[in-house]
């Protein structure tokens, strides 16, 4: 089976490209995806084990299985933010 591959920002930029196709054994599951893809695109094996897979718009589970022309978007996660909720600074009324 063939399995189309969009890949996020930091993926993107260390695979040169945004998509991809894939050829998977049948049954094959999200991790069966990236192996293969490690295995095919060296420049991508570090950021794989962080990606967040997206099947048909749905976080998917790495155990989950793909079928035949399956799009799934793998997305890099995006850190930030403040341990605790700040007090928002609040600013004086126009004058």
């Amino acid at each position: 089976m063939r399995v189309h591959v969009r890949l996020g920002a930091g993926l993107a930029t260390a695979g040169g490209s945004r998509r991809l196709t894939v050829a998977l054994p049948d049954e094959a599951s999200i991790d069966t995806l990236l192996e293969e893809l490690g295995r095919l695109e060296p420049a991508l094996a570090a950021g794989l084990d962080s990606a967040l897979p997206v099947v048909r718009g749905t976080h998917a589970d790495r155990d989950r299985r793909l079928t035949d022309g399956d799009d799934v978007a793998l997305l890099i996660p995006v850190a930030g933010g403040a341990l605790a909720a700040a007090e928002p600074e609040r600013r004086s009324q126009w004058q």
